[in-house]
């Protein structure tokens, strides 16, 4: 197999727009209950008892990450509770009995490891007569090792919470309700195995082959952290994979397990069952809450607003005032206009994701600096270019900050409106100097032949100075200071694709080089006009490619919809040489001893539609068309949500017209990302997020150009997403 999972921290943002309709009643609470029961994750990730799923759903907003390990299986998964009605699984499991390969030489002795999704849909709140009801899909697109359905209902009785559901697949292969041939088949005729080069989803086989009744019972204990599991199991373990595998059959010498929880705090929880009969497994989960997730900020006092006499005449400290714009308000980089009775700011914001604290801020300065002023406008900036005109009536400021009415807000005073730049010279203006950063950067992968986890730790680097307005140059420049990349075999997919390696060769750019440029660029910005921006850059425009190309985003003010379109010309970067390109399309590499094709020159670049609906305003739609790297042309589709802190949680995947058998393994382009906003966990308020993205496989179909500026993310004031204020109380 192939497997190159690679998962990147970053700070970026790609922009899962998921609906669906739930029957929901009230429910009844026992108001003389003293402990609740909270939902718990089970040995696969997802809420339920041990091995079986319930029909709870956990809080929406929350994550965890849950662990358990046995003498037949290590799970480690990632579970969210995306919607108050929707839960989703990602799983890694190995197989300590079966290897990787049957090559030692290739995979040593890295265990068998399958990867899974998993998702559950609540059709049913529980009320006082209705039990708690969800329908769930487990190992969806993967291998096939644990695919099964099932619909779960439960209902609680006081600390105790029932459960009882009918499964099919992995979960009802005991065919205690319906055996389906189970004397000839251990599987009840429904294959494990997957079709194709596997990443699809098997629709035919739902609901197929034997299916089973399974239920158990979860007790909430008089002590608060304890609480004790019983399940009756509906699976057999006769076609699991180490047994099929192997041979060596999975015994089971009793369909019930055994349970019992430590909750050691709203953190997480340690527990302990016995399963089949005679297997020990031992567990832990972590969690937090998206949706309640906030730091207790130190932010810089604000300044009192103080009565003073007439002072049209006094010289205002510019330079000073510049300072007190970037260090309390969050405005750097400013153009200081004074005309008349207005003051205009012309800055960037850098520390605030809600603006409302960076106009209080900033019109306490103002205020104190030009009491006399009847306007200030800021107009807020993004690489030089405007996006936002923020106008503040004076009079109306001064009299919300003192509360000299009921129900005084700030946001009286204020209006947003398309940015007019002065044309004028600035009173003040901050000269452009290089600007200087350094960040580390961890490169990651699971599941992998040589080792399940690899890594590559390193420093990246970066300058840019603005060589006009609209023009900058720009480069960054990563240090590798630690890897175990040495381990690393494989080169190139060995499944018989025939495409452009314009991806798969992502770990040679990544260990073979400490040192690598991967940026070096000049880059031309500007609006255009009252609602278009456009960009067109040269140079090394990423890791693994240069080029030339340009971009054009037309987004009206506070709107819904955007589009845009790119189009750029790239060649492959030859990872053997920093600054050199593959001349030759055809390349022999000699640690796999095989020949492959590299992208000498092609023109790649998309048409993509952006829509923030305001009636569902807690997620975001990106879909996209056009000529991906490996020049093959499809639809790329982003779907993401935002929970009330500002966590945003996503999926991208895109579908060429590759066959799934051209595409290779994993059929088509498909993954998954997190971007956390850092004032969400520091304790000081900044506007920077950190990413994390993981893909199932990294090939190379469906693949994109990644650029240094975008001019979406680049224009997101204009109706923020990536700096909407959090909403946590």
């Amino acid at each position: 197999m192939s497997h190159v999972k690679q998962t990147v921290y970053s700070f970026c943002a790609i922009p899962l727009i998921i609906s669906g309709i739930a029957i929901s009643t009230q429910a009844q609470s026992d108001e003389f209950a003293t402990i609740k029961l909270t939902p718990s994750q089970n040995d696969f990730g997802g809420v339920g008892l041990i091995q079986m799923p319930t029909g709870r759903m956990a809080p929406e907003g929350e994550f965890n990450v849950n662990a358990t390990f046995n003498e037949d299986y290590y799970h480690g998964a990632l579970s969210l509770q995306l919607f108050p009605w929707l839960e989703t699984t990602i799983r890694y499991t190995q197989v300590p009995d079966v290897l990787y390969s049957d090559d030692p030489s290739f995979s040593g002795d890295t265990y068998y490891t399958d990867k899974g999704i998993d998702v559950k849909l609540r059709l049913l709140e529980e009320s006082y007569w209705i039990p708690e009801t969800s329908i769930g899909l487990r190992d969806i697109g993967g291998t096939g090792l644990f695919d099964s359905e099932f619909i779960a209902m439960t209902k609680a009785f006081g600390p105790f919470d029932a459960t009882i559901g009918i499964g099919w697949g992995y979960i009802g292969n005991s065919g205690n309700l319906i055996d389906t041939d189970k004397t000839s088949s251990v599987d009840c005729n429904r294959s494990t195995g997957y079709k194709g080069t596997g990443g699809s989803i098997d629709f035919e086989r739902w609901f197929k082959g034997c299916s089973a009744i399974f239920a158990g019972i979860e007790y909430q204990t008089p002590w608060d952290p304890l609480r004790l599991k019983v399940e009756y199991d509906g699976n057999d373990y006769q076609s699991d994979f180490p047994a099929v595998r192997t041979g060596v059959l999975l015994e089971q010498d009793s369909p019930i397990n055994f349970g019992v929880l430590y909750k050691a705090g709203n953190w997480g929880d340690f527990k302990l069952s016995y399963e089949r009969g005679n297997t020990w497994t031992l567990g832990f989960s972590l969690a937090t809450n998206f949706n309640t997730l906030k730091s207790n900020w130190r932010d810089t006092p604000k300044p009192v607003i103080e009565d003073k006499p007439d002072t049209a005449d006094r010289k205002v400290d510019l330079p000073e005032l510049n300072k007190q714009l970037a260090f309390d308000a969050g405005y750097k980089g400013a153009k200081i206009y004074i005309k008349n009775d207005q003051v205009t700011v012309v800055a960037t914001q850098t520390k605030y994701r809600d603006r409302k604290h960076a106009h209080d801020q900033a019109g306490r300065i103002l205020a104190n600096q030009f009491p006399e002023a009847k306007t200030f406008n800021i107009i807020e900036e993004a690489g030089h270019l405007p996006t936002t005109e923020t106008r503040i009536d004076a009079k109306q400021f001064k009299a919300a900050v003192k509360y000299d009415y009921i129900d005084a807000d700030i946001k009286d005073s204020i209006t947003v409106v398309e940015p007019n730049m002065p044309t004028e010279k600035a009173d003040w203006q901050t000269e452009d100097q290089w600007n200087f950063g350094f960040a580390p950067k961890l490169a990651q992968s699971f599941g992998g032949s040589e080792n399940f986890y690899m890594y590559n730790f390193g420093l990246n680097g970066s300058a840019s100075r603005w060589l006009t307005e609209h023009i900058e140059v720009g480069g960054s420049m990563y240090i590798n200071i630690l890897d175990n990349y040495d381990q690393f075999k494989y080169k190139t997919p060995p499944d018989g694709t025939d495409l452009k390696r314009v991806r798969t060769l992502v770990r040679q750019y990544v260990s073979d080089a400490p040192v690598r440029v991967d940026n070096l660029q000049l880059t031309w910005l500007d609006k255009v006009s009252e609602n278009i921006y456009a960009q067109a850059y040269v140079g090394y425009l990423e890791m693994m490619f240069g080029g030339v190309g340009g971009e054009v985003l037309y987004r009206p003010l506070d709107s819904e919809w955007a589009f845009g379109v790119d189009a750029n010309y790239v060649k492959q970067r030859d990872p053997d040489d920093i600054f050199g390109f593959f001349d030759e399309e055809i390349n022999f590499d000699p640690d796999s001893n095989r020949y492959f094709r590299a992208q000498t020159g092609t023109f790649t670049g998309h048409a993509s539609v952006y829509y923030q609906p305001k009636w569902f305003d807690d997620v975001s739609l990106r879909v996209s068309y056009g000529q991906f790297l490996a020049e093959d042309r499809g639809v790329s589709v982003e779907l993401a949500k935002q929970f009330n802190s500002g966590v945003i949680v996503g999926a991208f995947a895109s579908k060429t017209n590759l066959s799934a058998e051209e595409f290779g393994e994993g059929s088509f382009t498909k993954g998954f990302y997190i971007s956390i906003p850092f004032d969400a966990i520091f304790p000081k308020p900044v506007s920077n997020r950190g990413s994390l993205a993981w893909q199932p496989l990294t090939r190379d179909g469906g693949q994109k150009l990644s650029r240094k500026f975008e001019l979406y993310g680049g224009t997101d004031a204009r109706s923020p997403w990536l700096n909407k204020p959090s909403t946590v109380k």
